[in-house]
């Protein structure tokens, strides 16, 4: 005899404690191999751009305000002493240096020879060494013919703001494509700037002598070089490198240094700038681009303070 079930007797309810399928299947967890479809449709990792040519030449822009007159007393000062127009022209086309243009001007107008006017200049451009050096591993995959571009173009501003864009968030990535997007921006600062300092020297030289003497265009100097300090003493490295390096060079001028003072200075700061950073580790600078927290590779540093 078979039992059969009475299909007008109404179903059984449901165990409210057994899970129903649906249910069982979203708490159970999955032994098989994890789907990749997530890891498909997430977002692909911001790369790092570092700008390029455009970008350079506004970051330098607001420092070329003070290029400008600085250019315009490099045109002016050789004509004020007698030179024809095509020294400063020379001059800034091929040395491209302000202080050592000026320097070397000082010289000749003195009775120097050309000897001891290039010394000075070298002696004073001796500051690019430490910035080339900085700078270098950056661009390790940059041509060497554009390297040598990189050389000419070289200036206090254009370093300054090309180091602090090149060692931003990402600045381990040193690959090929990096370096070449370092080297555009840091010709659109270099071009730039090149270009106003040759417009501001033939300014300078046709107004150089219609200058009144009262009106001292010298004070462009010193203020070009305070833009770039004073942005970048954030810590107590960089402070003590400034402060130690800009005193150092100023009495070693005193004592009859000459031109050398201002490489002596920034000896003297780059080892106070390090002592100090070493001493207390966790008071370095706050990051600014990596300026070197004062110790010299950097505007932050002496060599930047004490020009």
């Amino acid at each position: 005899m078979t039992d059969a079930t009475d299909p007008t007797e109404p179903p059984e309810p449901p165990d409210p404690t057994e899970p129903t399928e649906p249910t069982r299947r979203a708490d159970q967890t999955p032994t098989g191999p994890r789907s990749t479809s997530g890891a498909a449709d997430a977002p692909p990792p911001t790369r790092r751009s570092f700008g390029g040519f455009r970008a350079g030449a506004f970051a330098i822009a607001p420092l070329l305000l003070g290029v400008a007159p600085f250019g315009i007393v490099a045109g002016a000062t050789p004509v004020t002493h007698g030179m024809s127009w095509d020294v400063p022209v020379g001059f800034s086309t091929v040395v491209f240096a302000g202080a050592s243009q000026l320097a070397s001007i000082e010289v000749l107008t003195g009775g120097g020879s050309v000897l001891v006017a290039v010394l000075a200049a070298c002696t004073i451009n001796l500051r690019m060494v430490l910035y080339s050096a900085s700078m270098a591993p950056y661009v390790t995959k940059v041509g060497t013919g554009r390297r040598l571009l990189m050389a000419y173009l070289l200036t206090d501003q254009a370093y300054a703001v090309s180091i602090v864009r090149w060692t931003e968030e990402g600045a381990e990535d040193l690959s090929a494509r990096t370096a070449g997007e370092r080297l555009r921006f840091y010709l659109g600062a270099g071009v730039s700037l090149w270009t106003t300092w040759q417009i501001s020297t033939i300014v300078g030289i046709l107004v150089g002598n219609a200058v009144p003497p009262e009106i001292h265009l010298e004070f462009a100097v010193p203020l070009a070089f305070l833009v770039l300090l004073v942005p970048t003493l954030v810590g107590r490295p960089s402070l003590v490198a400034a402060g130690v390096g800009g005193l150092v060079a100023v009495l070693a001028a005193e004592l009859g240094a000459g031109p050398t003072s201002i490489m002596i200075g920034s000896v003297a700061g780059i080892v106070a700038g390090a002592l100090v950073d070493s001493d207390d580790p966790g008071g370095a600078d706050a990051p600014t681009g990596g300026t070197g927290g004062g110790t010299g590779s950097g505007p932050a540093g002496p060599a930047g303070a004490a020009s």
